[in-house]
């Protein structure tokens, strides 16, 4: 997909399931949009993409590609930038490695991945490496806060054919487990700072060496600035309690993390997780396991290759598991467990569908059993206890009648972006962290000892009076019920209640809004719902991430098909296409059978929103014209039930694609406010279907059979061509 020079519309190229599909979509959009004269290019932010560009400069000419990540930064600043931004792969170290290991079979000449730098050489690529995890994309592209919501169309659909929901019951075993104390919640310290400044963050070990953890760190007046740490002794006792407490229950262990977003400090934690499931092996063979490479962060999976020709150690481990609760499977027919890898269970899609499915995990029988959700830190479990406390009191939602939680959520410029930013730390000595400003004022300060993590985020003023104003103007349009999720008693949430407060009552809507707690407004909204009635969460960051996909989850059944729209805060505009994560497994079943599930919704509302947007940016009035032909087309999807399927053998994503093209193009052949497009458009309806039955059937006999991309990062773009389209009708029609 090449580049287009100042295009009107940047898609970008991604990875995994979603960039398999644009394969098929993005030259429908192509053709159609070049009939209105919006001209789109692509940006290539996939994980592969981001490690190319970071090493170009070791890379042969040939090998070499832009940096389109940091270029796109700079696009979203602009007035006129209009985005449509795919999911892409947050990566985890496991993810990163096997990236590095294939562009390395296919000829790129990259460093190896050092796991223990030792010398300036190894810190400085792994320093490279290490910007490249976790959720790097989005602090750069989100220079504006975000307005999430199901598309009406999706709702309607939603209400109409309600999906299966578990059943709920009052002597449900499954519960949530977080610390009672020395977590992320307990330490936070929070500020918001009167004048611009500059601070270092500085370890002053009980001996009395001093390193500077982090210098030069800048922030303008007005930003509020938190500083937190997780001991690592009580994060320790509190695994090992759980895991005794799961066992004696006769339920299933299972740790939820964030190990892609909150990229140093999760995955340490999952770590430890490894670790105390595993502690007499570990007390036993820690020194062998240490000379062969072990690496608890990088999960039980990673362990077990390791250790695969030490029989002794194979033979410890099979002794611990057996005195171990069963641990909830991501894969049961594989054995691959919970703690396997850690990006294989992400607590913002793994807590709802276990909640959807009335508190039920798979077991290592393959049968569904109650769950300990083990959520160490408790900074937001409350939400997931009480939405759990709250179904076992009252039973499974009706989606066929609820209501639905809309989310505003504060995220510009990387407001509390904890883990996706180099302020985060495991501490190597015992001591003491301070943040100091550049005047010599300690702002922060915790006494902290070895292995414990500390941690570090922000919120600048702007993007905070940004986000208030943004949920006004989301309360005055939708006139339903509004809260903002605010602890009063955390730190950082006391500072943002100094913003919010003044602002409402400013502009005399401060009745209109609540600000409580995220466990009341949990079962307030949860409430609310019950009864058919909406409401606006307004949250910061994280929650964000966490009530995008709990609330879509048990409404619509799956996150993909939200309406996710970031009003930069220049004026342009950034189009999400959903919540619902790249999907690795949908890839795995397109090679092994040639059918993709994924569903291309989430693109549509967002084709559809961006278009709209150009129209009014750049005065196109067939833009708008095209954007709402669009909302038609996905209202048709889903009217007739065109969205893919789960089995091969029946219609998947790229029939999806014919069957949006199709009502897409009826639309536009049937609407009266342009009649040019509407005769560029009748002869192609009429072809499409004309030939329905000839381009359904090279579609479905392209199925059942293994197929080869070319790469599962780095794919070949002919290869995955050929597989994504293979209806020569179709695209004889399309071009």
């Amino acid at each position: 997909m090449a580049k287009t020079t100042s295009p009107d519309i940047v898609y970008t190229k991604v990875d995994e399931a979603p960039e398999l599909a644009s394969a098929s979509l993005l030259p429908i959009i192509r053709t159609f949009a070049a009939a209105a004269d919006v001209t789109f290019g692509t940006r290539d932010i996939s994980l592969a993409g981001r490690i190319i560009a970071t090493f170009s400069d070791d890379l042969p000419e040939d090998q070499r590609q832009d940096d389109d990540l940091a270029i796109l930064g700079e696009l979203v600043k602009q007035p006129d930038a209009n985005v449509i931004k795919l999911p892409n792969i947050s990566a985890s170290e496991p993810q990163l490695v096997a990236a590095v290991k294939e562009l390395q079979s296919q000829g790129y000449a990259l460093p190896d991945y050092p796991y223990s730098p030792a010398t300036d050489a190894e810190k400085a690529v792994r320093a490279k490496y290490d910007s490249i995890k976790g959720s790097a994309v989005n602090p750069v592209l989100r220079e504006g806060n975000s307005d999430r919501r199901a598309a009406a169309a999706v709702k309607n659909y939603a209400q109409k054919n309600p999906h299966r929901m578990g059943e709920w019951l009052p002597d449900s075993k499954t519960r949530v487990s977080s610390m009672s104390g020395g977590d992320f919640f307990s330490n936070e310290k929070s500020s918001t700072l009167a004048d611009a400044a500059k601070a270092k963050i500085v370890l002053t070990a009980t001996d009395g060496t001093e390193t500077v953890l982090k210098d030069g760190v800048a922030y303008p007046a007005g930003t509020v600035v938190d500083a937190t740490y997780m001991s690592a002794k009580a994060l320790d006792a509190f695994l090992a309690k759980e895991i005794e407490s799961t066992k004696a229950e006769g339920t299933l262990f299972s740790l939820h993390m964030k190990a892609t977003m909150m990229k140093v400090s999760d995955p340490i934690i999952f770590g430890h997780a490894v670790k105390a499931w595993l502690k007499p092996v570990f007390d036993k063979h820690g020194d062998t396991l240490a000379e062969l490479g072990v690496n608890p962060n990088a999960g039980l999976g990673a362990l077990l290759e390791r250790v695969k020709d030490a029989p002794e150690i194979v033979s410890a481990i099979e002794e611990v598991r057996a005195t171990r609760p069963d641990m909830y499977m991501v894969n049961s027919d594989k054995g691959i467990t919970n703690l396997h890898v850690p990006s294989d269970v992400i607590i913002d899609a793994s807590m709802p569908a276990l909640i959807r499915a009335g508190g039920k995990g798979w077991g290592p029988d393959n049968q569904e059993h109650d769950a300990n959700c083990v959520i160490p830190d408790d900074s937001y479990a409350p939400v997931y206890d009480e939405t759990i406390k709250y179904f076992k009191e009252t039973g499974k939602l009706d989606p066929a009648t609820c209501g639905t939680v809309q989310n505003v959520g504060l995220m510009a410029q990387k407001a509390e972006e904890y883990g996706s930013h180099p302020t985060t730390f495991e501490i190597p000595a015992d001591g003491v962290v301070r943040m100091i400003l550049e005047d010599g004022t300690v702002l922060h300060e915790h006494t902290v000892e070895k292995g414990d993590i500390w941690r570090s985020a922000s919120a600048r003023k702007a993007p905070i009076e940004d986000w208030v104003n943004l949920a006004i103007a989301r309360q005055k349009d939708m006139g339903c019920q509004a809260i903002f999720w605010l602890d009063e008693n955390r730190a950082h949430d006391a500072e943002l209640i100094a913003y919010v407060k003044p602002i409402l009552e400013a502009q005399g809507v401060a009745d209109k809004f609540q600000i409580l707690a995220p466990r009341e407004a949990t079962r307030l909204s949860l409430e609310t719902i019950r009864k058919g009635e909406n409401s606006i969460a307004i949250t910061g960051n994280v929650l964000r991430d966490y009530l995008t996909d709990l609330f879509p989850i048990l409404e619509l059944a799956t996150s993909a098909k939200m309406l996710s729209i970031v009003k930069l805060m220049n004026g342009g505009g950034l189009f999400e296409t959903g919540a619902g994560g790249s999907a690795p497994k949908h890839v795995q079943q397109l090679m092994e059978e040639n059918h993709l599930r994924w569903d291309s919704l989430g693109e549509f509302c967002a084709l559809g929103e961006s278009l709209k947007f150009l129209a009014e940016s750049k005065n196109n009035p067939k833009a708008r014209v095209l954007g709402q032909a669009v909302d038609a087309a996905t209202q048709g999807i889903l009217d007739d039930n065109r969205s893919p399927s789960r089995k091969v053998g029946e219609p998947d994503n790229r029939d999806s694609h014919y069957w949006f093209a199709r009502y897409w193009a009826q639309a536009l052949a049937d609407q009266k406010d342009d009649a040019e497009l509407a005769a560029h458009f009748t002869p192609i309806a009429k072809k499409l279907v004309e030939n329905e039955k000839s381009i359904t059937s090279e579609l479905a006999e392209a199925q059942g059979k293994p197929v080869d991309l070319g790469g599962y990062f780095h794919g070949d773009p002919e290869k995955t061509e050929d597989v994504m389209r293979p209806s020569e009708t179709l695209n004889m029609i399309i071009g």
